[in-house]
């Protein structure tokens, strides 16, 4: 029953996104964009930065050549690090400053709040109306503001707008090609969808502009969780802003090349992810909010909080995955009568190809090679989503016995092409307790594999074998680039190419 019941579950989330999927194929057009405002409102443009030697400068510049009145843009460089970045950053303002450019260095002696600290203490030094945020490892285009600002300026009760995220390095590897294809899923069919179905979208973090109303009527940045973007842009759509997603807006970003690397960032993404869960499950649950800013409350439909739910729960993929595996074994030993059913895990994997094949389409149809191309990278996406689940199981399970946590950084390396190298960087980083365990779970399905056979469950071998596949390789690749990190060796702490 308990393997069942996980297994439905896990169905769920693949019937979530079969049905984005329709929604997407039906209903996705490009609204035509409003017209430019008479003049341009002062926008401040907050960068929190922590420890990037490789990618500040690079993002200093994209912002400085942001295509918007010198006059009416403000730069606010939001530095916590505590390593040579500060020397970096405030050389790099003062060029900027000489320049004519409206900026501000604000350094804090302690990272408290983390990312939700640091934007909380920017904007009590602004009194711009619009703030928009850049992550380090972006590369905002010129006319990003141009483009997304006339949103918020036409909808007074548009709180956010958030741009699609694309990438700088997708072709670098095998694994920034599977988490290009898992966030053009995201961005492209997912996003899209809910905002069509008039459901929760989510602010994710950078390449967005909020309404400074929005932001202080929902009760700021806050850090008693991870994910301080999901956080304030559910607060803010409980309240009855609206949150506007344009995906025909891309701003290229810096996937990581190191595995250790992306899972350190999809664990503060789950447990962030369950800690808004427990944070606001009670108030998306039952749906009460005013129709507008300003208006009478009203509850919002049940299917608009039923998606909240699964968005807000969709982590939980990742202890199901390691439960159903679990139980694999020891139903597979005790006989024909407790048998895993293959036919219905079968169906819980047909939604994500479907949708992640139709944001390639989407996304790359007319390209050189075509959509295929990309979509080629699936298997290797496949095996990662599978191979990270003991990680991810483990930030459930933070997320729900805690609140806040240390805010761990994704390390960025400045890498494009595949010439480009990582491992000699102070930043990479090395192996965690999870590669083991990782090794343990591939011989686990290994040996359910064999008892599959032996016990002529032979439908559920395959399943098996992807398992020990995934947890294999994901070990193995682990441990192969954490060799890299320990042979080469290190830059110095101000690599020279940075510090001329």
């Amino acid at each position: 029953m308990l393997y069942t019941v996980a297994v439905a579950w896990l169905l769920l989330y693949s019937v979530q996104a079969l049905f984005f999927s329709l929604v997407f194929w039906r209903r996705a057009q490009v609204q035509p964009a409003p017209a430019a405002p008479p003049s341009w409102p002062m926008v401040t443009v907050q960068l929190p930065i922590f420890n990037e030697l490789h990618v500040g400068r690079r993002l200093l510049a994209a912002v400085a050549a942001l295509n918007y009145p010198r006059q009416a843009l403000h730069i606010q460089v939001l530095d916590d690090s505590t390593d040579e970045t500060t020397v970096l950053l405030k050389a790099e303002v003062r060029r900027l400053q000489a320049r004519g450019f409206q900026v501000t260095y604000l350094h804090r002696d302690d990272r408290r709040g983390y990312k939700a600290g640091a934007l909380a203490a920017g904007l009590a030094q602004t009194g711009a109306h619009f703030v928009a945020i850049f992550d380090a490892d972006f590369v905002p285009p010129p006319d990003f503001l141009k483009r997304a600002l006339p949103h918020l300026l036409a909808d007074p009760n548009a709180g956010f707008v958030q741009a699609r995220w694309a990438h700088l390095n997708a072709t670098y590897s095998g694994l920034t090609g599977a988490q290009a294809l898992a966030l053009d899923g995201h961005f492209v069919i997912e996003q899209t969808a809910r905002q069509q179905l008039g459901a929760f979208i989510s602010f994710n973090g950078t390449a967005g502009i909020w309404r400074r109303a929005c932001i202080e009527a929902a009760g700021g940045w806050q850090a008693d969780t991870l994910c301080e973007d999901l956080d304030l842009s559910y607060r803010a759509q409980l309240l009855g802003w609206r949150g506007i997603y344009r995906p025909e807006i891309g701003v290229p970003a810096e996937l990581p090349p190191q595995l250790l690397a992306f899972k350190r960032q999809q664990f503060r993404w789950a447990k962030g992810s369950v800690q808004t869960l427990r944070k606001l499950w009670k108030r998306v649950a039952w749906g009460s909010r005013p129709s507008t800013p300003h208006g009478q409350p009203t509850r919002s439909p049940l299917r608009t909080r039923i998606l909240g739910l699964l968005h807000l729960s969709g982590y939980a993929v990742h202890p199901l995955l390691v439960l159903v595996l679990l139980l694999s074994l020891p139903m597979l030993w005790l006989g024909p009568a407790t048998q895993p059913s293959v036919g219905l895990f079968g169906w819980a994997s047909l939604g994500p190809p479907l949708l992640f094949a139709l944001a390639q389409r989407h996304l790359y149809a007319d390209q050189p090679g075509g959509w295929l191309r990309r979509f080629a990278y699936f298997p290797g996406l496949m095996l990662l989503g599978i191979g990270l689940a003991l990680n991810g199981t483990q930030a459930v399970i933070e997320g729900l016995i805690g609140r806040g946590g240390a805010f761990r950084r994704t390390p960025k390396f400045h890498v494009k092409q595949q010439a480009d190298a990582w491992a000699n960087s102070p930043y990479a980083l090395g192996l965690d307790w999870t590669t083991a365990g990782e090794i343990v779970l591939a011989l686990y399905a290994l040996t359910a594999v064999v008892v599959a056979v032996w016990r002529h469950s032979l439908g559920a071998a395959p399943f098996l074998a992807l398992y020990a596949l995934a947890f294999g390789s994901t070990a193995a690749v682990g441990l192969w680039q954490a060799g890299r990190v320990h042979m080469r060796p290190r830059h110095p702490l101000v690599p020279p190419r940075l510090a001329r």
